[in-house]
């Protein structure tokens, strides 16, 4: 699977690996095709909610657990600009958060981090 950085263009490549057209998704999640359209061409941002997202989630056969559900869900953060719902839920890794954005930060980490992205 290639990497994408968006939220959107994932959730394209989702629904397109299940052979589901927009229409045929939004149908089986009980959604707007406009708003979804919009979602994937990165025109609007996903959803914040988390039950809608596990919604669509499902209807895109992700399982729980798996890479392509954490990679769902932290994309769908990313692109509204916060830290995942779960890692916030949990105290010891909130303790380190501030530690890991200095880390983060560093020249040397970051440059890492930008040359594996191309």
């Amino acid at each position: 699977m290639k990497r994408l950085l968006h939220f959107g263009s994932y959730f394209e490549q989702l629904r397109q690996e299940q052979g589901l057209t927009l229409r045929m998704f939004c149908k089986k999640a009980s959604c707007d095709p406009a708003n979804i359209s919009r979602m994937e061409r990165g025109l609007i941002q996903p959803p914040k909610g988390r039950e809608i997202l596990e919604k669509y989630a499902e209807a895109l056969n992700l399982v729980e657990g798996s890479d392509e559900w954490y990679q769902f869900f932290d994309l769908a953060a990313a692109d509204q600009g916060i830290v995942p719902q779960d890692i916030m839920e949990d105290a010891e890794l909130v303790k380190v958060l501030p530690v890991f954005f200095r880390s983060l930060r560093g020249q040397k980490l970051a440059e890492k981090i930008r040359s594996g992205m191309k």
